[in-house]
């Protein structure tokens, strides 16, 4: 009501009140992971511009420090001191990466290219044709076990589910795939999963009311099928993979990346 009261009164809505009724977003602050977006900084209100730069910032360092599914992460030095024992040549072949020498390892990421420098023990991602640091812990974990698990497989082209997996049993309980948090943004609008799989560098699917194919990393691709909420039934969304991830990956790392995936696609 009040939405097409502003229509009426002053031509156009709101387009922070417009943009928390389309999402379903009761309080911005509170309940939206984009806060704080352009909705507010284009403005001269409700914060000022020294607030928002304050939760932009303390948001960015909550992210980085923490897992999606909640916890501190920090990655061990044996995944570092592993890799550094590896042929980096056979890893590149193996993981769909390119070597940078003198100590470099180059693949995708989603849609950002990324740098692990073995040497400084970092991560690294493009920016405006240069390498810059990269703080996230929890990206760095998930990058070097791919690079220390992936074998030589190649993709089957093939959907299963995550019961189809041979460490099935693992995902229950504190590690079931959790799919909530995606079903409670997109379940009314499979068109925001559709924008969010692309702006990720992903492909649409023609599969239920949207389907998205996402790679974050080149031999994993990860499967997001939603079938939009009506009336009579509610809202579900399925992660597929293809049949040769169990070759690639431990399951407690396909579970930290479908986590990882996730939260890109709600911060799209």
């Amino acid at each position: 009501m009040k939405l097409i009261a502003q229509e009426r009164l002053l031509g156009a809505p709101c387009p922070i009140l417009a943009c928390a009724a389309m999402n379903n977003i009761a309080y911005c602050l509170r309940d939206c992971r984009a806060f704080p977006c352009e909705n507010f900084s284009n403005g001269p209100y409700p914060f000022s511009k020294g607030f928002l730069a304050m939760q932009e910032r303390r948001r960015k360092e909550h992210l980085k420090a923490k897992a999606p599914y909640g916890g501190n992460v920090s990655v061990p030095t044996e995944f570092w001191d592993d890799l550094s024992q590896k042929d980096m040549a056979i890893i590149c072949e193996a993981a769909g990466a390119a070597w940078d020498a003198p100590s470099g390892v180059v693949m995708r990421f989603l849609h950002e290219e990324i740098r692990v420098d073995a040497a400084q023990r970092r991560l690294q991602r493009r920016k405006q044709g240069h390498w810059e640091p990269w703080d996230h812990p929890y990206l760095e974990l998930m990058t070097l076990a791919y690079l220390l698990q992936v074998t030589h497989s190649r993709i089957k082209n093939q959907m299963v589910g995550v019961m189809d997996l041979k460490d099935a049993h693992f995902f229950q309980g504190p590690h079931i795939i959790d799919t909530a948090p995606m079903v409670r943004r997109f379940g009314q609008d499979p068109g925001g999963l559709i924008a969010a799989g692309r702006q990720l560098g992903g492909n649409t699917l023609d599969m239920a009311d949207a389907a998205v194919c996402l790679e974050p990393f080149p031999k994993i691709p990860v499967y997001y099928v939603l079938w939009a909420g009506d009336d009579e039934f509610p809202a579900k969304l399925t992660v597929l993979f293809d049949k040769s991830i169990d070759l690639h990956l431990s399951a407690d790392a396909i579970w930290g990346i479908v986590g990882l995936v996730s939260d890109a696609l709600l911060n799209a």
